[in-house]
């Protein structure tokens, strides 16, 4: 099973993430960064299990991310 991975702390907020995936991520209202939904958080890399059915998907908010700080693995 693939893995979306997001390294949070280097995050702009540019707000694509949510745009392109919405069932996925949301925008902090406490610091305006993008948060990956249902992930576990492990020194501030957030990694969620993803469904091959998402996978091409989640390619392309990693490819659209401006900082690359999205993976998908």
């Amino acid at each position: 099973m693939a893995k979306l991975i997001q390294y949070r702390e280097k995050c702009i907020g540019c707000g694509i993430c949510e745009e392109l995936q919405p069932e996925y991520w949301r925008m902090s209202m406490k610091d305006g960064k993008a948060t990956l939904l249902h992930a576990a958080n492990k020194k501030n890399i957030l990694i969620r299990p993803i469904h091959q059915s998402d996978f091409e998907t989640s390619t392309n908010v990693a490819n659209a991310c401006p900082v690359k700080i999205i993976q998908v693995r």
